[in-house]
């Protein structure tokens, strides 16, 4: 585990601290940093969920939102049950257990606004929306980390946020209104990371996992009832086993990318999705992003990529 010092130099905070319950509930893991697998481990997870997003996509047309992700978190879920059932509920023990919760009610936020948003929003273009995450990420920690943000930072994200705005282009009817929701699933996102960041000073990896598989399933099953549909074909049914498989293992790289590698390093990864996405959506929907949705991209992109670099001064 990274001590406070290289926390506060990751996100700026001028204080951390932790209380004895903390110390006494769980003993906080060693987190020793090694950035070349955990960028190895964040590409494959980008691969894995544009996969993921592009048979999510195929899915709308037959299910709701709800039911897809319910699926999707399905083998997470799997895989922490076999936990569990090897290494009890030791597992759960947390110092932290409603920051838990929270992260895992996140994921379905997101997961179920962005899948929404997939049924009328092309997946480049829905990709490309999403890339405003990292500018959330700047705005979490200048508000809630306390982080330094200078007006070269605050500059960028504003013109992050005009790349978002080319690429929308609201009141132009261009692309489906629901693309908002793929902004709403960016903040939700982010502060998923940032959550999962400060988790990983007091939690173990298998602790948030189980906590992520776990309460956001519990939300999920409340609501299935309400939406549920019967798959009718073998298809379906490998479709919906197969982005359980493929959320679930890019979850776990996520999750465990973020704790072994620095954040400012992961921050440009996130972008290589759209070249995914891009590849799925010409060779699966026979879609390709316009000019104006490139550019929007290529804004964000360097906007992002300042960031970074003025995170890593």
């Amino acid at each position: 585990m990274l001590d406070y010092a290289t926390i506060r130099e990751h996100f700026g905070a001028k204080s951390i601290s932790t209380s004895p319950a903390k110390t006494l509930t769980t003993e906080a893991p060693v987190r020793r940093n090694n950035n070349r697998v955990g960028v190895l481990m964040m590409l494959c997870a980008m691969f894995l969920f544009a996969g993921a997003d592009t048979i999510s996509k195929i899915l709308t047309d037959a299910f709701h939102p709800v039911q897809i992700i319910w699926f999707r978190q399905s083998g997470l879920l799997a895989g922490v049950l076999v936990v569990l059932l090897i290494k009890g509920t030791s597992i759960l023990k947390s110092a932290q257990p409603s920051l838990q919760i929270l992260r895992g009610s996140l994921v379905v936020f997101s997961s179920v606004a962005f899948v929404f948003a997939l049924r009328y929003v092309e997946l480049a273009d829905a990709v490309a929306a999403s890339f405003v995450a990292p500018f959330f990420v700047t705005i979490l920690g200048a508000l809630v980390l306390k982080e330094k943000v200078g007006v070269r930072r605050w500059s960028a994200v504003i013109v992050g946020f005009i790349g978002a705005l080319i690429i929308i282009r609201p009141g132009m009817g261009v692309i489906h209104p629901t693309v908002l929701l793929v902004v709403f699933a960016a903040a939700c996102f982010s502060t998923r990371q940032v959550i999962g960041r400060l988790l990983a000073d007091t939690d173990r990896t298998i602790t948030t996992i189980a906590y992520t598989a776990l309460s956001a399933s519990l939300l999920l099953s409340i609501a299935l009832p309400f939406v549920w549909q019967m798959p009718t074909t073998a298809a379906h049914w490998m479709m919906l086993l197969g982005i359980g498989v493929l959320g679930g293992v890019a979850e776990v790289l996520v999750i465990k990318s973020m704790e072994i590698c620095e954040a400012v390093v992961l921050a440009p990864i996130h972008y290589t999705i759209i070249i995914w996405a891009t590849v799925y959506g010409y060779v699966i929907f026979h879609e390709l992003p316009d000019h104006w949705t490139l550019l929007g991209t290529a804004i964000i992109v360097a906007a992002g990529l300042y960031t970074l670099q003025r995170s890593k001064r």
